[in-house]
């Protein structure tokens, strides 16, 4: 299932398409790009009212350090741009893993590509389609 909703470019964060569908921030996942210390690209999924820490990212990455890439290189990287961008479809493959919180839901809602448009799918199912894992790293 497909939710669609308006967007405007001060409004692309996760929390507010969470309150623009009517749904709780823990059920829509956004998805955050970050690149270690060996230019390494991973990729996060989480509830849209939390954040990734560090520590964990780099402990569960094996990395020594990691950060956010850059707005700049979000698209050449994944083919998404802010506020649209899917841990599904991305142009290559990077290692992807899905906060553990996931499994307390039935169902997730992620960027289905597009700004404004939001998939419905079991957290499982995500894990299975995305190639990743379950990971706890907020």
């Amino acid at each position: 299932e497909v939710l669609s909703y308006d967007w405007d470019e001060e409004h692309l964060d996760a929390v507010h398409a969470s309150q623009t569908v009517g749904l709780l921030p823990q059920q829509v996942f956004k998805t955050i790009v970050m690149r270690d210390d060996s230019k390494n690209v991973f990729v996060f999924c989480l509830p849209a009212d939390f954040s990734v820490s560090l520590k964990k990212a780099r402990a569960i990455t094996g990395s020594k350090d990691i950060d956010l890439i850059k707005l700049t290189e979000l698209q050449d990287l994944t083919g998404y741009v802010r506020g649209g961008c899917s841990p599904l479809g991305m142009k290559k493959h990077y290692p992807t893993f899905i906060e553990e919180l996931a499994q307390l839901e039935e169902y997730i809602f992620v960027s289905a590509g597009q700004r404004g448009l939001q998939l419905k799918l079991r957290p499982e199912d995500l894990v299975r389609a995305a190639n990743a894992t379950f990971a706890d790293f907020t």
